[in-house]
């Protein structure tokens, strides 16, 4: 929560703020995100305007998470911005009203403190890739065994077609006889 008392009726004025903080859980996806607890490096830009506080800023850190062919561990750099208008109680409202038409989510401030953890999550969850990938020419895993296709060149299996299993069979009982 960062307090925006002493800007919060002064149009015009700012204030920058740096933070290191813990990541909080469920930062991310089941297959990608931030560790719980790992370091969040965020830079907030504070400014006040008639409607509320004006909330720009950048936040850094690091995903971890599995390659969606291979299962490997895979690791991404976020550097990612976020911006959003905290209106001011009075003034939330008539931009409710204004907002009903055009289905914009209005952020109310509430006792003059801003919760940064939902404008954060919505911009680091948006940064992480839909399939994470090791490498972008990543070959995954055999579909009949789950063997490393890159560790192994030329993996292959006999596929026989399914229609003609039956003749298959009658050579075998053949060969046993």
């Amino acid at each position: 929560m960062l307090d925006v008392h002493e800007l919060s009726r002064r149009p015009g004025s700012m204030r920058e703020v740096s933070l290191d903080l813990p990541a909080p859980e469920g930062f991310g996806t089941v297959i990608i995100g931030i560790p719980q607890d790992s370091e969040l490096e965020i830079d907030v830009r504070l400014e006040s305007v008639v409607e509320g506080v004006l909330v720009s800023g950048s936040v850094a850190g690091e995903a971890v998470g599995e390659c969606g062919r291979c299962l490997d561990e895979v690791v991404y750099d976020i550097d990612n911005t976020f911006q959003e208008l905290f209106y001011f109680p009075e003034r939330a409202k008539a931009a409710k009203e204004e907002a009903e038409e055009d289905e914009v989510e209005i952020v109310e401030l509430v006792d003059d403190e801003i919760d940064l953890e939902p404008l954060l999550r919505d911009s680091v969850v948006f940064a992480l890739p839909f399939q994470p990938l090791c490498s972008p020419d990543c070959p995954g895993l055999c579909s009949e065994c789950g063997v490393h296709l890159a560790d192994e060149e030329g993996h292959s299996h006999e596929v026989l077609d399914p229609r003609w299993s039956t003749l298959q069979s009658m050579f075998n009982e053949t060969k046993e006889s």
